[in-house]
C-alpha cells in the first residue's frame, strides 16, 4: 500500500521536501485530463467513418516517460484497461530510443497487449526542449482491417483470417507519414478512403495532445510538471487503497457462459472468483474454458479491462483513473483459456467475452454488495457489419468498397432502487447508435424499423431495460455479419426474478423470416432485410412487489403489454383506457 506523505514529495536531489500546493495540484490534474479530452475532440472532428466521428468508438490517453498512465479521455471505458497494457508493451518492444520527435508507431498486436484487430493504437513520444516527457496515444476501432468479411468481424478459425496484423511499425517519422507503411496497411483494407482518414485523425489527435502537454510544461516548468504528475499518481493510489478498505472481505464467485462460439452449439464456460482482503481485490478466471478455434477468445488485455472497469464502478466516482488505480487491479487469467488466449487464436469476438465477464463479476458481488451492482445486462458488444461495392454492376478501379460497422444497444439491468435504462450500451461500452439519417446518407441501406422491443424487460420490483429492434434493408447486394450473443439465454435477474428476453437475429426475405446464429456472415440480395432484436436487462426483486402505478405507466407507454402486466406483475390494466384497475390488481395479488 502507498505510504507516502500527501503534503510533500522528495525533490530531484532527494534531500528535501517540496510542498504540494492543492490549488495548483487540481489545476494541473484538470489540465492533464483536458489535454486528453482535446485529443478526443480532434480525433472525432477529423475522422471519416461514422464509427469514429459519430459513435465515438475510440479512446485517448497520456503516459509519462516511465509509461505510467497519467490521464485518459473517457470515451470508451472498454478500451481504457486494455490501453494501459498495450501502450507500455508496444513502446518497450519497439524501443523508446528508436522514437524521436514527431515519430509515431502503429500496432494492433492482440498478443502484445492488444485486443481484436479492428482496434488499432497510434503512439507518439512527447519531447520538450530535447527531453522525453511522455507519450500520447489514441486507439480507434477501424471499420475494416481486411480479413474474410467486410467490416472484419466475421467468425473464423484463426487470427490470420480476421484481418491485417500490425506489429509495432513507424507510421510517422519526424512528423511525416511513412508512405511505404501507410500504403502497405491500406492495401489490406477494403474501405481505404475512410480508413486513411481515420488514421490521419489519430495523427492529429496525438499532435494535439503533445501540444497541450507542452503548454502545461511551458506554464509550470519541467520540475513542477514531474512533481505533480508523481503526486497525481500517488494521490490516486492512496485514495484507491482507502476505497478498497470499504469493500466487504471474502471470496465470491459466479459462473456463466457465452451462448456459442460461432462454429459449434457448445456454450463457452466462464468462471470468475473475486477475492477481497487487506491486500486489495484479485480477480481469477481459472476454470474458464480452454481457448477455442472460434472467435470468442479474449486477450489478457480485454480480461484485464473487464476487471478494471468492474472495480472502478464499485468505488468513488470522483477517483482519477491512472497508474495509481491500475496498480491495484490484480488479475489471474491462465494462458490458453478464453480469458487469456495465445497465438494464433482468433480474437475478433473477444469483446463479447469481456463484457460477459463484467456481468459475472457483478453477479458474484451481488450477495455482499446488493445495493452496488445491477442485474444482468445486454452484456455483449452486438456488432453489426456490412459492406460491398458502391456500384455492384461496374467493375473498374475507380469504384470504392464501402464498409459500415456499429454495435447495437440493449437493456441494462435493474438495480436495488431503480429500473434499468432502455436500449443503451452496457457496462464499459459508451458508443452511440449510428443515427438513421447519417447512415442512410452515407451507405446504401434503409433503416426500416428502429424501436424498443415491448415485453423484453426482465420483470421485477424494478424492471430491466428494454431491448432494441433495428432492421436494415438493402437495395443492392451486400455481405452482412452478425457478431453478437444472447440468442440462447437472456440476462439474469437478481434475487429470484425472471431474466430479460433473449436476442433474435433474422433475415427477412419475401415475407419469410429465417433465424440466424448470433455469429454468422450472410450474402444478401436486393430487398432483403436483417433484423436485430436485442435482449432486455434482468429485473431486481419480485415482480409482484412492483408499484402498480409503475406497471400501468409501462403499459401506457407501450413497454409492457396488458397481458404481461396481468400474468407476470399481477397488475390489472384496462385494455381500452389503459388505466390502472386498482380493485382488479388487489384481487390478482391477493389470490
Amino acid at each position: 500500500m502507498p505510504t507516502s506523505d500527501h503534503n510533500s514529495r522528495p525533490n530531484n536531489a532527494g534531500t528535501a521536501t517540496t510542498p504540494i500546493d492543492p490549488i495548483k495540484f487540481e489545476v494541473i490534474r484538470s489540465s492533464l485530463t483536458q489535454a486528453t479530452e482535446e485529443m478526443a475532440a480532434a480525433l472525432r472532428r477529423s475522422a471519416y467513418s461514422t464509427n469514429v466521428k459519430t459513435r465515438q468508438d475510440f479512446s485517448c490517453a497520456f503516459f509519462d516517460a516511465n509509461l505510467r498512465a497519467v490521464a485518459q479521455a473517457f470515451t470508451q471505458p472498454v478500451h481504457l484497461g486494455s490501453f494501459v497494457r498495450h501502450v507500455p508493451f508496444a513502446v518497450r518492444e519497439y524501443g523508446p530510443e528508436n522514437l524521436g520527435p514527431g515519430d509515431m508507431i502503429l500496432s494492433n498486436d492482440p498478443y502484445g497487449g492488444g485486443v481484436h484487430l479492428n482496434d488499432i493504437s497510434l503512439i507518439g513520444p512527447v519531447h520538450y526542449n530535447g527531453r522525453l516527457i511522455g507519450y500520447t496515444a489514441c486507439l480507434a476501432h477501424h471499420v475494416d482491417v481486411g480479413g474474410g468479411a467486410p467490416a472484419s468481424v466475421g467468425a473464423f478459425r484463426e487470427v490470420f483470417q480476421e484481418g491485417v496484423i500490425i506489429p509495432r511499425v513507424k507510421l510517422v517519422k519526424a512528423g511525416e507519414i511513412n508512405r511505404d507503411v501507410f500504403d502497405l496497411v491500406l492495401a489490406q483494407i477494403r474501405s481505404k478512403r475512410e480508413t486513411a482518414g481515420d488514421f490521419r485523425a489519430q495523427i492529429a489527435s496525438n499532435r494535439t495532445g503533445a501540444a497541450r502537454i507542452g503548454q502545461i510544461v511551458d506554464r509550470y516548468g519541467l520540475e513542477q510538471f514531474d512533481l505533480y504528475v508523481d503526486e497525481l499518481i500517488e494521490y490516486t493510489a492512496r485514495r484507491t487503497a482507502a476505497e478498497l478498505q470499504k469493500l466487504p472481505r471474502g471470496e465470491f464467485s459466479a459462473e456463466g457462459f457465452v451462448d456459442n462460439d460461432g462454429f459449434s452449439e457448445d456454450v463457452v464456460k466462464l468462471k470468475v472468483r473475486v477475492t477481497i482482503d487487506d491486500n486489495g481485490v484479485r480477480f481469477d478466471t481459472s476454470g474458464s474454458d480452454r481457448q477455442r478455434r472460434a472467435p470468442v477468445n479474449s486477450t489478457f488485455a480485454q480480461t484485464y479491462s473487464a476487471c478494471a472497469y468492474a472495480l472502478r464502478a464499485l468505488i468513488d466516482q470522483d477517483l482519477p483513473v491512472n497508474d495509481g488505480f491500475y496498480r491495484y487491479v490484480q488479475v489471474d487469467a491462465p494462458e490458453g483459456t478464453v480469458t487469456n488466449c495465445v497465438h494464433p487464436a482468433p480474437v475478433v469476438g473477444g469483446w463479447e467475452t469481456h463484457v460477459r465477464l463484467n456481468d459475472l463479476i457483478f453477479k458474484a458481488l451481488s450477495g455482499p454488495l446488493p445495493e452496488a451492482v445491477c442485474a444482468g445486462t445486454k452484456s455483449m458488444q452486438c456488432h453489426s457489419g456490412f459492406g460491398g461495392m458502391t456500384d455492384p454492376d461496374r467493375h473498374d478501379s475507380s469504384l470504392e468498397y464501402f464498409c459500415f460497422l456499429e454495435t447495437l444497444a440493449g437493456g441494462y439491468g435493474a438495480r436495488h432502487a431503480s429500473d434499468g435504462p432502455d436500449a443503451v450500451q452496457t457496462h464499459g461500452q459508451n458508443t452511440e447508435n449510428a443515427p438513421i439519417e447519417e447512415t442512410e446518407s452515407n451507405y446504401p441501406v434503409e433503416i426500416t424499423r428502429y424501436e424498443l422491443v415491448p415485453d423484453s424487460e426482465g420483470a421485477g420490483r424494478f424492471r430491466g431495460g428494454l431491448g432494441l429492434r433495428r432492421d436494415y434493408r438493402f437495395p443492392q447486394p451486400v455481405t452482412f455479419t452478425v457478431l453478437a450473443d444472447r440468442d440462447r439465454a437472456g440476462p439474469h435477474g437478481l434475487f429470484g426474478v425472471e431474466p430479460g428476453s433473449r436476442s433474435v437475429y433474422a433475415v427477412i426475405a419475401d415475407g419469410e423470416e429465417r433465424i440466424l446464429s448470433s455469429k454468422t456472415t450472410v450474402d444478401l440480395q436486393p430487398g432483403e432485410v436483417i433484423s436485430y432484436r436485442t435482449s432486455g436487462g434482468g429485473g431486481y426483486g419480485a415482480p409482484t412487489e412492483r408499484d402498480p402505478d409503475l406497471v400501468a405507466d409501462d403499459v401506457l407507454n407501450g413497454k409492457v403489454s396488458v397481458e404481461r402486466a396481468r400474468s407476470v406483475y399481477k397488475v390489472a390494466v384496462d385494455s381500452h383506457s389503459l388505466e390502472l384497475d386498482s380493485l382488479g390488481t388487489d384481487d390478482l395479488r391477493d389470490s
